[in-house]
């Protein structure tokens, strides 16, 4: 093999080796998208604080349906009208609908849950999610930060307050690996991320510290 033939099929190699790369952290990024990470947060806190599994498969259809399967319907309706470049909204203006449309349904679950009778700590859960949008919201308004290490660390915030702290130092590799995953796609700054982590850790922990359970 000559040395122009070696070096097309290096060069070839590092191709597929970046775009393997590139692969994995799409793949984290759409796993443990904002969505996903909500209703995995919810779904176990449902099922061990729920009277019945019966009760509990209610609120996860409920919560689920309103703060993830809609929200992502409609932005995904969004992208396929071209108003939305792709389900992550890596534009900031493009932000703005689709917030509007995931704050009332999150006031839509965070009310029906408490006025239909699920165990306190649900409604909680869906204000925290209801608040954090609310501040993405307001912060995308001048800067853009990730939603999705936001989304994930206040679900490892939530499932160490109402789990312990065991399963918190579980789930923290889960914030590294989502943070890492935006930075490599050059989705977000390093600031940008970390602006995230830190908003998902303080959100849950003053709603839940400065309202009953």
């Amino acid at each position: 093999m000559g040395t122009h033939e070696q070096m097309t099929t290096v060069s070839s190699m590092m191709e597929r080796v970046r775009n393997a790369d590139l692969s994995w952290a799409k793949v984290v990024s759409n796993i443990l998208s904002p969505p996903v990470v909500s209703a995995l947060m919810f779904t176990p806190i449902a099922i061990v604080f729920s009277a019945t599994s019966g009760r509990a498969l209610l609120w996860c259809l409920l919560y689920i349906t309103l703060t993830s399967v809609l929200p992502t319907v409609y932005i995904a309706w969004e992208v396929q009208r071209g108003w939305i470049t792709d389900i992550h909204m890596p534009i900031r203006r493009e932000r703005f609908r689709p917030y509007i449309v995931t704050i009332a349904c999150s006031i839509i679950a965070w009310l029906a849950l408490g006025a239909f009778g699920a165990s306190p700590i649900l409604p909680i859960i869906a204000l925290i999610s209801l608040v954090q949008v609310i501040v993405m919201a307001l912060i995308t308004l001048f800067w853009q930060i990730s939603m999705h290490t936001m989304t994930i660390t206040g679900a490892v915030i939530a499932y160490g307050i109402f789990f312990g702290m065991p399963y918190a130092l579980l789930t923290i590799p889960m914030i590294m690996l989502v943070g890492a995953a935006r930075l490599y796609l050059k989705r977000h700054t390093p600031a940008q991320v970390i602006a995230g982590t830190v908003i998902g850790s303080l959100v849950p922990m003053l709603v839940i510290f400065l309202l009953p359970i």
